[in-house]
């Protein structure tokens, strides 16, 4: 695993906030928190940043890289707290996002902040008040939803065995979720999917026979028919005994990005990257 010398220097902007930056950083200090990109084996993304003693997860960024979305719990954060790192000024500053610390996803034109079944808008002077997806969303359990550059959203159920469904933008009209396929709906729980931008594939999680331990991220890839391929495991350069859950692809298309939980509580979890490249690997010929 590479080592990065990172300097933590802390200031208030705002009022709220720390700021960090990097000395003689390998990668551009624009991208990616000033971070040294990782090969084809995953790598812990910013752990002298992030890394507070407890649990950190949920990754998302904005569609411009400048945003990073985070979840945080523990210490004086006693329920699960959302964090942005945003490139201000020639740097990095870190602050908290009140008051709902949804699962969060930037959608691809960068206007709308997803949180499960809550959402906000950007406006010119940054992100909207948290408002509700409309019914029927706003009746169902929703932990993650993603949503692609057509709109259509692809979303989870927090029920005992976990669905994945989708609901696609008609005529400017929302449709009624449909169930996504059995090869994806099936196992113990499934849970926490990611839709790429032009849907060609689907990521997601969940505990089934034969995996490696605990939950495992899957792909499964969109084929000529418009139906979804067999489940794919990502193997165990990515897969552990542990929680691997939330996988996501950065809006550039070069890092794969999840979180890996340590324990059943959830109480201890990092955030993870790898070369995209790894996804590719595994596109059937």
């Amino acid at each position: 695993m590479h080592r990065i010398s990172i300097v933590l220097l802390f200031s208030m902007i705002s009022m709220s906030g720390n700021s960090y930056s990097k000395d003689k950083s390998p990668a551009s200090k624009e991208l990616y928190l000033g971070q040294k990109p990782p090969g084809l084996i995953s790598e812990r993304f910013a752990p002298s940043i992030l890394d507070k003693g407890f649990r950190a997860g949920s990754a998302a960024f904005s569609p411009d890289l400048k945003e990073f979305y985070f979840r945080r719990r523990g210490g004086e954060y006693k329920k699960n707290t959302l964090f942005v790192i945003q490139y201000k000024d020639k740097q990095w500053i870190e602050s908290v996002v009140p008051p709902r610390a949804g699962q969060p996803f930037v959608s691809p034109d960068g206007n709308i902040l997803h949180l499960g079944k809550a959402y906000r808008e950007r406006t010119h002077s940054g992100w909207s008040e948290v408002k509700s997806l409309d019914a029927p969303f706003n009746d169902l359990p929703i932990m993650r939803l993603t949503a692609s550059s057509k709109g259509t959203y692809y979303f989870d159920e927090a029920t005992e065995i976990g669905n994945i469904r989708y609901s696609r933008l008609i005529d400017g009209k929302r449709e009624a979720p449909r169930s996504v396929s059995k090869e994806i709906n099936t196992g113990k729980w499934t849970a926490h999917p990611f839709i790429a931008p032009d849907e060609s594939y689907i990521i997601w999680d969940s505990e089934r026979d034969g995996g490696y331990g605990d939950s495992d991220l899957h792909i499964s890839f969109r084929q000529q028919d418009g139906s979804w391929g067999t489940a794919i495991n990502l193997g165990d350069k990515i897969n552990t005994k542990f929680q691997e859950q939330f996988g996501s692809v950065t809006p550039d298309g070069k890092y794969f990005f999840f979180h890996r939980s340590y324990d059943n509580k959830g109480d201890k979890a990092d955030i993870y990257w790898v070369d995209a490249k790894i996804i590719e690997n595994l596109r059937p010929n």
